[in-house]
């Protein structure tokens, strides 16, 4: 009985290993998210004060 399992893979100069992808699926992202994605995120009624707050310890 073959069965095709996912491998540990040593990432040269990593302390991480890296997990073959499970056969039969694709291993692409499906959207792309971060600033590269294209759109701009939903903006709240607090973003504005939230990104100028400074914690007490600055």
């Amino acid at each position: 009985m073959s069965t095709e399992r996912q491998r540990i893979e040593r990432v040269p100069g990593s302390r991480r290993a890296r997990l073959t992808p499970v056969p039969g699926t694709d291993p692409s992202p499906e959207t792309a998210n971060g600033p590269d994605a294209g759109e701009a995120p939903a903006s709240g009624p607090n973003d504005d004060r939230l990104r100028n707050d400074v914690p007490p310890h600055y």
